[in-house]
């Protein structure tokens, strides 16, 4: 397994490109496509640039920019997932928020986990199917940056400080590329009100 990488101010990164194999990759793609009910929500009134959904344990509540979600349990294949990320990322998780890139204009602005919700120093693991694209942080003090071409089946792990100093996000590309569903693992510890925005 891949070794933490240590980044500026105190932050940890662990990337394993081929998490998944090429086959397994491929399946969990088909499957997430298809039983998924993937819908489109707004923010602040405007279509966010992506379709997603949303898992968590049963009652489990999380709230951001004006979007609420509650947590009915999840499937059993998603837990199984979740087992192998937890396992690599050495935490547990407890919700699951699940993004479809449909293709270059789907996107997700620089942003930051650093809800009270999550608490001090969060671990996010982001587990990416399909067509790749580039996963940007970028340090909050300077014009620092490192980018990510993640792979088809990868997986990659945001600890230590991370979410305090470095925002991250997927921009927007000219390139023609298929769709990618990424599934973002996080631990929710309080039940606090919008801390996030996202765009």
């Amino acid at each position: 397994m891949a070794d933490w990488k240590a980044i500026r101010d105190g932050g940890r990164l662990r990337y394993i490109p081929a998490f998944y194999s090429f086959q397994e990759a491929d399946e969990l793609f088909a499957w997430l496509r298809r039983e998924i009910l993937w819908k489109q929500e707004k923010m602040r009134g405007k279509p966010i640039p992506r379709l997603n959904a949303w898992y968590a344990d049963d009652g489990l509540r999380y709230e951001y920019s004006g979007l609420s979600h509650t947590g009915s349990g999840w499937l059993p294949k998603l837990i199984r997932i979740k087992r192998k990320v937890e396992t690599a990322s050495e935490t547990e998780f407890n919700s699951l928020l699940l993004n479809l890139y449909r293709d270059g204009r789907d996107s997700i602005g620089f942003h930051t986990d650093a809800e009270p919700e999550l608490g001090e120093n969060p671990v996010v693991a982001t587990v990416s199917f399909g067509a790749e694209r580039d996963f940007v942080l970028r340090h909050r003090g300077g014009k620092e940056a490192l980018t990510y071409r993640v792979a088809h089946g990868s997986l990659l792990v945001m600890g230590g400080t991370s979410q305090q100093h470095w925002l991250h996000g997927i921009a927007k590309t000219e390139e023609r590329v298929g769709e990618r569903i990424s599934l973002t693992f996080r631990l929710i510890k309080t039940s606090a009100g919008e801390a996030r925005s996202e765009e």
